[in-house]
Protein backbone atom coordinates (compact mmCIF):
# COMPACT_ATOMS: atom_id res chain seq x y z
CA UNK A 1 0.00 0.00 0.00
CA UNK A 2 1.39 3.48 -0.83
CA UNK A 3 2.66 5.44 2.30
CA UNK A 4 0.06 8.53 1.86
CA UNK A 5 -2.67 6.10 1.34
CA UNK A 6 -1.66 3.88 4.72
CA UNK A 7 -1.64 7.55 6.59
CA UNK A 8 -5.08 8.39 5.56
CA UNK A 9 -6.81 5.28 6.41
CA UNK A 10 -5.25 4.64 9.53
CA UNK A 11 -6.09 8.19 10.51
CA UNK A 12 -2.66 9.02 11.43
CA UNK A 13 -3.29 12.26 8.86
CA UNK A 14 -6.35 13.39 8.17
CA UNK A 15 -6.26 14.09 4.21
CA UNK A 16 -4.37 11.87 1.50
CA UNK A 17 -2.77 15.71 -0.24
CA UNK A 18 -1.00 16.27 3.51
CA UNK A 19 0.15 13.15 3.74
CA UNK A 20 1.45 13.43 0.35
CA UNK A 21 3.21 16.72 0.93
CA UNK A 22 5.14 15.67 4.45
CA UNK A 23 6.38 12.71 2.87
CA UNK A 24 7.40 14.93 0.19
CA UNK A 25 9.58 16.76 1.82
CA UNK A 26 11.48 13.98 3.50
CA UNK A 27 9.76 13.91 7.24
CA UNK A 28 8.76 11.05 7.03
CA UNK A 29 10.96 7.45 7.55
CA UNK A 30 10.54 3.96 6.38
CA UNK A 31 12.73 1.25 8.18
CA UNK A 32 15.52 4.52 8.81
CA UNK A 33 15.08 5.04 4.86
CA UNK A 34 13.67 8.28 3.85
CA UNK A 35 10.29 7.62 2.05
CA UNK A 36 8.20 9.20 -0.62
CA UNK A 37 4.66 9.12 -0.90
CA UNK A 38 4.32 6.68 -3.20
CA UNK A 39 6.67 4.50 -1.03
CA UNK A 40 5.43 0.77 -0.48
CA UNK A 41 4.33 0.00 3.43
CA UNK A 42 4.14 -3.26 4.67
CA UNK A 43 3.35 -5.13 7.91
CA UNK A 44 5.93 -5.18 10.15
CA UNK A 45 7.84 -1.79 8.69
CA UNK A 46 9.06 0.99 11.49
CA UNK A 47 7.52 4.89 9.99
CA UNK A 48 8.96 7.78 11.58
CA UNK A 49 6.97 10.73 11.22
CA UNK A 50 7.92 14.10 12.06
CA UNK A 51 5.52 16.85 11.95
CA UNK A 52 7.02 20.13 13.29
CA UNK A 53 7.92 19.56 16.66
CA UNK A 54 6.08 16.34 17.01
CA UNK A 55 8.02 13.16 16.16
CA UNK A 56 5.70 9.80 16.12
CA UNK A 57 7.30 6.15 15.66
CA UNK A 58 5.04 3.57 14.74
CA UNK A 59 5.03 0.07 13.72
CA UNK A 60 2.70 -1.40 11.16
CA UNK A 61 0.71 -3.89 11.89
CA UNK A 62 -1.62 -4.55 8.83
CA UNK A 63 -2.92 -3.04 5.96
CA UNK A 64 -6.96 -2.22 5.39
CA UNK A 65 -8.56 -0.82 2.28
CA UNK A 66 -10.96 1.28 4.09
CA UNK A 67 -11.61 1.68 7.44
CA UNK A 68 -13.98 2.51 10.34
CA UNK A 69 -12.59 4.77 13.12
CA UNK A 70 -12.24 1.81 15.88
CA UNK A 71 -10.81 -0.07 13.21
CA UNK A 72 -7.73 2.48 12.18
CA UNK A 73 -5.88 2.59 15.56
CA UNK A 74 -5.43 -1.11 14.81
CA UNK A 75 -3.41 -1.40 12.03
CA UNK A 76 -0.73 0.37 13.80
CA UNK A 77 0.97 0.52 17.35
CA UNK A 78 2.77 3.36 18.61
CA UNK A 79 6.44 2.81 19.52
CA UNK A 80 6.97 6.30 20.59
CA UNK A 81 6.15 9.75 20.31
CA UNK A 82 8.35 12.99 21.35
CA UNK A 83 8.15 16.43 21.41
CA UNK A 84 10.80 18.77 20.72
CA UNK A 85 10.84 22.63 22.79
CA UNK A 86 12.36 25.19 21.22
CA UNK A 87 12.93 27.45 24.21
CA UNK A 88 15.19 31.11 23.46
CA UNK A 89 16.85 32.62 26.51
CA UNK A 90 15.69 35.97 26.33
Amino acid sequence: MRLDKFLKVSRIIKRRTVAKEIADKGRILINEKVAKSSSDVAPNDKLVIKFGNKTLEIQVLQLLETTKKDDAEKMYKIISESYEHNYRNE
